[in-house]
């Protein structure tokens, strides 16, 4: 982090620098299998790298980091590096009513139960159960 020095924020030379950031990291990434470019264990070091570079050459050139240029370049980036990377959602349902009825209804008679037990039992504070 740390605060971009006083002056103002030279977008140009920001995104002069920025690509420097962009080759490392296409450098460091050529040298993982491509089956192992959307296994992120396996290019977190370099992501790291790749980010960090991007905040000190921000901040070198008085802008705050990120920004709408700088998070366009790592976009530009991501779909570059990560466009085949797909991600496997579960698709979720829900289940049938046989199943669902009773997991609704068991625990709210129960908490009707429980209650007018309560309250029952307030009313009769002198005897045991």
């Amino acid at each position: 982090g740390g605060c971009p020095p006083a002056g103002g924020c030279n977008e140009t030379r920001m995104l002069e620098k920025l690509p420097l950031c962009g080759k490392a990291f296409a450098d460091m990434m050529r040298t993982l299998d491509a089956w192992k470019r959307c296994n992120l264990s396996e290019f977190i070091v370099y992501y790291e790298s790749f980010t960090n570079c991007t905040e000190v050459e921000t901040n070198v050139v008085g802008c705050y980091w990120p920004n709408p240029l700088a998070q366009g370049f790592i976009s530009g980036v991501h779909r570059q590096f990560f466009a085949n990377c797909t991600v496997d959602r579960t698709h979720w349902e829900d289940p049938p009513d046989e199943v669902l009825i009773p997991l609704i209804a068991v625990p709210v008679l129960l908490t009707v139960a429980m209650a007018g037990l309560v309250v029952w039992r307030s009313k009769r504070p002198d005897q045991l159960l």
